[in-house]
């Protein structure tokens, strides 16, 4: 199998053969979470599970032995408050059949993954998927690593072995791909005003002006 990302417009992000699996943002793995500002984690992650939902994408939540770890955080719980997490005790989520099961029922290729920690918990799955067949991507700033070090060498050891890291705008924009697709345009404005930083800051000093009669300009 080659390990290179597809490349052309068939290399982009498709929502409708995209699959997300969120892995174990829990209490316990954040104590340790030394590579990013923990709220910055939580802000992108749960801005890309926000955005999963707005262009219903499946989204799988994932937790490892939650009763010493916690449960997920309460944001990212939220949006998907129907669901209860996958708790497993593999430390490799791709060795357990009943995450790997959903993700092959669902017949979709694109696997996207992010979790805590990088060099770990996502690393192992994302390098056992790309084997089976999967365009793995792996949204680097909703992952967190123990040390700044521990997270960059999983992200070269992932391009290395043929995953593709993004990050969740980037997600965001490949699924979006035209604002003339209105069926998801406000929902898709809506998560980044929320979660953009900057970004959303901008998109709300833009939605003001278009509000205001052009006399007041």
């Amino acid at each position: 199998m080659s390990k290179n990302p597809t490349i052309g417009l068939a290399g982009l992000l498709r929502p409708e053969d995209s699959i997300v699996v969120l892995i174990d943002h829990q209490p316990y793995q954040f104590t340790n979470l030394n590579s990013h500002e923990p709220t910055m984690i939580i802000n992108n992650v749960v801005g890309l599970a926000k955005t999963a939902k707005v262009f219903k994408v499946p989204t799988i939540l994932t937790t490892v032995i939650e009763e010493r770890g916690g449960y997920i955080i309460k944001g990212l719980q939220d949006v998907f408050p129907e669901q209860k997490p996958i708790n497993r005790t593999f430390i490799n989520t791709w060795e357990d059949p009943k995450v790997t099961n959903i993700v092959n029922e669902s017949g979709r290729k694109q696997l996207i993954l992010a979790g805590l920690f990088t060099e770990i918990c996502v690393v192992m799955p994302a390098i056992q998927a790309l084997e089976e067949g999967y365009e793995v991507f792996v949204v680097t700033d909703a992952c967190g690593g123990v040390s700044s070090e521990a997270h960059d060498m999983a992200v070269r050891r992932l391009v290395q072995a043929g995953v593709v890291p993004i990050n969740w705008m980037a997600v965001a924009g490949e699924w979006q791909r035209d604002w003339a697709r209105t069926d998801t345009a406000a929902g898709m404005a809506s998560v980044i005003l929320e979660h953009g930083g900057a970004s959303g800051i901008s998109l709300a000093w833009e939605l003001q002006l278009l509000a205001t009669p052009p006399e007041a300009h």
